[in-house]
């Protein structure tokens, strides 16, 4: 019989192990996110279409997220997150070679395999709750998170210099930054096909579930919310998220910034994608999933905020608004994963996160076409504006929508 020894030593291996891998797989995401638009930009010598990579790879993403999640449900977490993130290194290694061959058919399809990356770095916040006590849930994903932003922060301040050395080997700098994330893709995938065993997902279902964790994932105040109000919470954030970051580097360029300052900004903005985690899962798990949940869309409001008031020359102000955008969506994905978590069965877990990250996916490509389009019709302000705006729908959903628990997405 599985003892809560057992699954107390499997889940602390299963956490060093999946933090191991983001370490890596953070610097993979963060140097793509820096110079996709730019690159795109570059390219197709055209703003308003500077947001399509954004789109592109968070379309490969929605895509990734159901065949993640469905591997996962099958073969365990240990296959199926090898197996996106081997995906996301070849098409990091696909951009590469179409910037050198400034071939443009071959970097949207590339861009569009790169998003595996992305939905395999979150799908992997989800291992970290498999094992998970409902009231230490919120505590999982965020010592997951918070293992990415040593990568995720350093990637962007690797931008000018891997950019400097691509240079010399004869590859476009813009491009440089996506063969680092080639090979942090590959060596997380690596580290969790080699290192994750016993697989948690698949262990979990070896674990007889207790009347009192059974009562405690079905009701009570901590617990409130449903896989709807989840779903909702992060996919708004996602949004928001991803069109003003998106076209941050552009607005800082076009207004003469040089690519460390969009590095520094961008830096500091993952960080806070991530560094507040620890304290993100105290909160969710002591105080609720919906407080914190509220607290997202008023967080993003204020990024959006003070990014439409910030003055072009101002490093220091866009630095704030990001640092607020990148903590309004921790919050979101935080709350939103332990609501899943929560509600979903466990021999249909996998399938229902992977539906969710699907639709998560689907929003950022929408933001981050958007993004573009609005900023080339109207500014980087009104862009901010209208984010702002969109995440307070967060609020009113999640606190009078969110506490009747839903069906599952599947």
């Amino acid at each position: 019989m599985t003892t809560t020894v057992d699954q107390q030593t499997v889940q602390r291996r299963t956490l060093a192990v999946v933090m191991a891998s983001q370490i890596f797989s953070g610097a993979g995401l963060a140097a793509g996110i820096t110079v996709g638009a730019l690159l795109a930009e570059d390219m197709l010598d055209t703003t308003s279409l500077a947001g399509l990579p954004s789109a592109l790879f968070t379309g490969g993403s929605a895509a990734t997220a159901v065949l993640v999640g469905r591997l996962s449900h099958r073969l365990g977490r240990r296959t199926g997150l090898a197996a996106g993130y081997a995906a996301g290194a070849i098409g990091g290694a696909g951009v590469v070679l179409a910037a050198v061959l400034d071939n443009l058919p071959l970097l949207l399809v590339s861009l569009l395999v790169y998003g595996a990356g992305t939905a395999t770095n979150l799908q992997a916040r989800y291992a970290g709750t498999d094992l998970a006590a409902p009231d230490r849930r919120g505590r999982a994903v965020s010592t997951i998170l918070v293992a990415t932003t040593l990568g995720a922060v350093a990637g962007p301040n690797l931008v000018a210099p891997i950019g400097a050395l691509a240079q010399q080997w004869g590859i476009p700098a813009l491009a440089g930054p996506f063969a680092l994330a080639t090979v942090a893709y590959g060596i997380a995938g690596i580290v969790l096909f080699l290192l994750l065993r016993p697989d948690p997902l698949l262990f979990s279902r070896t674990v007889p579930v207790s009347s009192g964790a059974a009562a405690a994932t079905g009701s009570g105040r901590r617990f409130a919310g449903s896989v709807t109000a989840g779903a909702v919470t992060m996919v708004l954030t996602q949004i928001v998220m991803v069109a003003v970051m998106t076209m941050t580097p552009v607005h800082m360029h076009a207004h003469g910034h040089d690519l460390h300052a969009t590095g520094l900004v961008i830096a500091v903005h993952i960080g806070a994608m991530y560094l507040p985690s620890p304290i993100t899962g105290i909160l969710v798990d002591r105080l609720g999933r919906i407080p914190v949940a509220v607290a997202s869309g008023s967080t993003l409001l204020a990024a959006g905020i003070v990014a439409a008031t910030a003055p072009d020359d101002s490093v220091v102000l866009l630095t704030v608004a990001l640092a607020l955008l990148g903590l309004g969506w921790n919050l979101g994905l935080v709350a939103g994963t332990a609501m899943i978590t929560d509600n979903a069965p466990a021999d249909t877990r996998a399938r229902t996160q992977g539906a969710v990250d699907v639709c998560v996916a689907l929003a950022g490509a929408g933001g981050g076409i958007a993004s573009g389009m609005i900023m080339a019709a109207t500014s980087y302000a009104t862009l901010s504006i209208i984010g702002g705006a969109l995440a307070l729908a967060v609020i009113p959903f999640v606190a009078f929508g969110g506490r009747t628990r839903a069906g599952t997405l599947t």
